[in-house]
């Protein structure tokens, strides 16, 4: 499975990232500056966030996500300690060849400045079906988060979406009001967070559907993108598969393509 590989500082804006992957910015910029070792102790969760005005739970996301990086390390009881800040100073020989990132809905809309809205259709639990299982690696019938939704930019209907996470990876999502919420906010706010870092992803164009037409409120003539993902969380665990539906006139996928037998060399 190929991995996500940092985007190159610079490349955009900081406030085009989520709060939590700059606010783990900001913290390896510290552990830079301070130079500690390995085995070192990290002040308290409380202290962290009041020095980086977060919530805690968004300090938690962000030390997770440098956990994943094998920079810091938690135990049970006496807070977070450095792992390997050696490993994360170490510079690549070539540059690295920057990724699509994964983004949320939400994460999409701020980081251009446009406000979200949802109509929620259905957010049930049920049975996981075999298919289901199959993706997301889970039993059969095992409790399946289940989210239809209307999705809408600055109040108008852009996409229709289906999630489905099995509920075992973040309980909380039974309780949400996802007409609000950001769903990958609930998961990095997860105990322990679950933090997207690939997705298999596709994409095809079609007719819509009848319901389809009426809910996004297009024509017989109105093409539809369909994207399909099944995104994994840090531990390469599938957490997500979702179902998107865009109206054609409202949406435009992009990606850049490389060849990664060509690399960059340095004049």
């Amino acid at each position: 499975m190929p991995e996500r590989t940092s985007m190159p500082r610079g490349l955009f804006a900081d406030d085009a990232l989520p709060l939590y992957e700059r606010t783990a910015a900001r913290l390896l910029d510290d552990l830079h500056a301070t130079a500690p070792r390995a085995g070192d102790r990290l002040p308290s969760e409380r202290a962290l966030a009041t020095r980086y005005g977060v919530s805690r739970v968004t300090l938690r996301a962000a030390l997770a996500e440098l956990e994943s990086r094998g920079i810091v390390c938690p135990t049970s009881s006496r807070g977070w300690f450095i792992a390997d800040i050696e490993e994360s100073v170490t510079e690549p020989a070539q540059p690295t060849i920057s990724a699509p990132q994964i983004q949320g809905f939400a994460d999409y809309a701020q980081a251009h400045g446009l406000k979200t809205s949802s109509q929620i259709l259905r957010s049930s639990v049920r049975p996981a079906t075999v298919a289901e299982a199959e993706q997301l690696r889970i039993a059969p019938g095992a409790e399946l988060f289940d989210l239809l939704r209307l999705r809408l930019l600055d109040g108008l209907l852009v996409v229709l979406e289906h999630n489905r996470l099995p509920l075992a990876v973040c309980p909380a999502l039974a309780e949400t009001d996802f007409s609000t919420a950001s769903l990958y906010a609930t998961l990095r706010a997860a105990d322990p967070p679950q933090l997207p870092r690939v997705a298999d992803y596709s994409a095809e164009a079609r007719h819509p559907t009848p319901s389809e037409r009426e809910l996004l409120e297009t024509g017989e003539t109105m093409p539809m993108l369909v994207a399909t993902q099944l995104t994994f969380n840090q531990a390469d665990r599938p957490i997500e598969l979702t179902v998107q539906v865009y109206r054609g006139d409202r949406y435009r996928f992009r990606a850049s393509i490389t060849n990664q037998a060509v690399q960059a060399q340095t004049p």
